[in-house]
C-alpha cells in the first residue's frame, strides 16, 4: 500500500502529530495537530499533499493547538468524539494552567465514535471507543499497515495520565486490554508522546499492564 507516516514531535510537551498519506494519490489526514503548525504544513506542503481530513484522538490542549491555523490553511474538516467537545471548548484556559498561551482551538465539524471510518485515498482508519485518559478519547486503526494512533491511551513503557478531569484508570485499562492489545503483538503503536513501539512489546515489558493483570482492581471493574 503506497502510504506514508509522517511523524512529528511538536510543542512544548512534545506532542506528536501524525500526516498520514495516500503516496499514489497525494492526499492525506492529519491525526493531533498538536502544535507548531508551520511545522506540520512545511511537510503538507513539501510533499503536495491535499489534507482531506484532521482528527483528535482526544481534546486536551496539547493535541489541538495548531487545530485552528491547520484548518484554515487546508480547509479540511476537523473531528473528534463528541464526549471530548466540551474539553475542546476550554483547552485554552487549561493550557493557561500550565503556564501555556494558547491560540483558540478549531470548531470541530463533526464527530467520531466507535466503528466510524476515515477513508481518504486508499487510507483506511478504523475509530476505536478508548476512554480512561478522557471521556472521549479515541484510537486510530489504520489495519493495512498494521498500525494503531493511540493518543494517550498507551506509550512505549506507559499508559495515559488518568489523574486529569474525565480520566478514570480502571476504564482506561479496560480499553488498552479490550480493544488495543486485541489487535496482536505484530501492530505498531503510534502514541501521543514518545517513540512508537509494538502490541507486543508493551504486552510483555509494560510494567502498567503487567501490573494490571496482577491486580483487584481488574476483577472490581
Amino acid at each position: 500500500m503506497p502510504i506514508k507516516i509522517h511523524l512529528l514531535p511538536l510543542g512544548a510537551l512534545q506532542t506528536n502529530c501524525y500526516v498520514v498519506a495516500d503516496t499514489d494519490t497525494h492526499e492525506a489526514v492529519i491525526i493531533d495537530p498538536s502544535d507548531e503548525a508551520p511545522k506540520i504544513l512545511e511537510v503538507v506542503q513539501r510533499e503536495g499533499y491535499q489534507v482531506r481530513e484532521i482528527l483528535a484522538t482526544h481534546a486536551h490542549f496539547d493535541h489541538v493547538l495548531a487545530s485552528k491555523p491547520v484548518k484554515d490553511a487546508t480547509q479540511a474538516p476537523f473531528r473528534l468524539h463528541a464526549a471530548d467537545v466540551p474539553q475542546l471548548r476550554h483547552a485554552q484556559q487549561i493550557a493557561a494552567m500550565y503556564g501555556i498561551t494558547a491560540p483558540e482551538p478549531a470548531a470541530h465539524d463533526g464527530t467520531v465514535d466507535e466503528g466510524t471510518v476515515i477513508e481518504v485515498g486508499t487510507i483506511k482508519l478504523e475509530t476505536y471507543f478508548t476512554p480512561g485518559h478522557s471521556p472521549g478519547h479515541v484510537s486510530y486503526v489504520l489495519r493495512s499497515e498494521q498500525v494503531v494512533f493511540s493518543g494517550d491511551c498507551l506509550f512505549a513503557g506507559g499508559i495515559g495520565r488518568t489523574d486529569l478531569p474525565g480520566g478514570d484508570y480502571p476504564t482506561l485499562m479496560h480499553s488498552i486490554f479490550d480493544k488495543l492489545v486485541v489487535l496482536g503483538d505484530e501492530f505498531t503503536v503510534c502514541s501521543g508522546h514518545g517513540p512508537t513501539t509494538t502490541i507486543g512489546e508493551e504486552r510483555q515489558s509494560n510494567p502498567f499492564l503487567l501490573q494490571w493483570l496482577n491486580s483487584s482492581w481488574r476483577d472490581e471493574s
